[in-house]
């Protein structure tokens, strides 16, 4: 294993991260299993106490891991120069394959973690907590994810040999190459800055409904249309957005733009992307709790605190997107 403190520190986050979330979470079902809100005893009482430490506990977690995920970018992209052949976080990736594997995880955990977040904070608006029991229990989902975090992330580090001659971006997101990242590299420009735009377009329209009216239906099509607009934007950013910040027509590395002499563009531009993805996903959230009155009051303030944020987020996706677009010296004006 190399000893980075970029690893170390990934290592020694994931298993804090996992420790709290597994006392959590034994703690949180425990508490899930006892719980009788219509109780006024002594053990409800003592239930509710162990109920905000647990919370808590989940909470730190869920933050660790949100923070792991942009260390570990960062860590990948910093470890390449230790790699033959590898110029960015690609090269680090292929240099053992289950890195790949390892950066799902820690997506699919910020996303599955910001909603476990957001339904703890109504939770705990409210002094009857009438999310208890299924905010714990959602822990079931949350914690082996947690495990899987640890474990393939040290199997990661581990198999990183020096000496192993590695791929990078230029053939694995080359449009001669075979794989999905060739077949992304080889959309044609035009109709992807076409559909981007008109993606994006209709998810902040979707936004901008359901910011005015109610209905269980704009909530489901504006999910359907996060998850849309995020797998049309990670294409667009092989396809042409990176492109365009490289100023080379043939390089597609969706990994480049974190590095410094490309002004780290990558890190807003990822934010923005995934955190407008998650901010379309908080509303269906919401809606499946409509039924339950005790969040009458509430459920519309925070669904437009979460549809403000997220339109904000688009806007600055599109800001850094447009910006080379439009006011660049560069052009495919040749590929079009």
């Amino acid at each position: 294993m190399i000893l980075q403190p970029g690893i170390l520190a990934l290592l020694l986050g994931a298993l804090v991260s996992l420790l709290l979330m597994a006392g959590g979470a034994v703690l949180g079902v425990r508490i899930a299993w006892q719980w009788q809100p219509g109780q006024a005893d002594e053990r409800q009482l003592l239930l509710e106490r162990r109920s905000w430490l647990a919370a808590s506990l989940i909470q730190w977690a869920v933050a660790f891991e949100t923070l792991s995920l942009l260390l570990f970018v960062y860590t990948a992209d910093q470890l390449h120069p230790l790699f033959v052949g590898a110029m960015c976080a690609t090269g680090t990736l292929n240099a053992n394959p289950i890195g790949w594997h390892l950066l799902w995880i820690k997506l699919l955990l910020f996303l599955l973690g910001g909603l476990w977040w957001v339904v703890n904070r109504l939770d705990l608006q409210l002094p009857e907590a009438p999310l208890t029991k299924p905010k714990f229990l959602a822990l079931l989902v949350l914690l082996p994810l947690c495990v899987a975090d640890l474990v393939v992330m040290a199997r990661y580090f581990a198999g990183l040999q020096p000496e192993v001659i590695t791929s990078c971006c230029g053939s694995l997101f080359g449009t001669a190459g075979r794989g999905t990242a060739s077949e992304l590299a080889a959309l044609p420009v035009r109709p992807m800055i076409i559909a981007f735009y008109t993606v994006s377009g209709a998810f902040g329209g979707l936004m901008l409904i359901c910011r005015q009216h109610a209905g269980w239906a704009w909530r489901t099509l504006l999910a359907m249309a996060a998850g849309l607009f995020a797998a049309t934007a990670l294409a667009s950013v092989v396809a042409f957005i990176s492109v365009y910040y490289y100023r080379l027509p043939h390089h597609h590395c969706p990994f480049d733009l974190l590095q410094g002499h490309y002004y780290l563009i990558g890190y807003p531009l990822y934010v923005c992307l995934f955190g407008a993805l998650l901010c379309g996903l908080v509303p269906q959230l919401l809606a499946l709790l409509r039924p339950l009155p005790a969040f009458a009051d509430r459920l519309a303030a925070t669904e437009r605190r979460w549809l403000t944020a997220g339109l904000s987020l688009l806007a600055g996706l599109l800001a850094l997107v447009s910006w080379p677009l439009l006011f660049g010296e560069f052009t495919l004006k040749a590929y079009l």
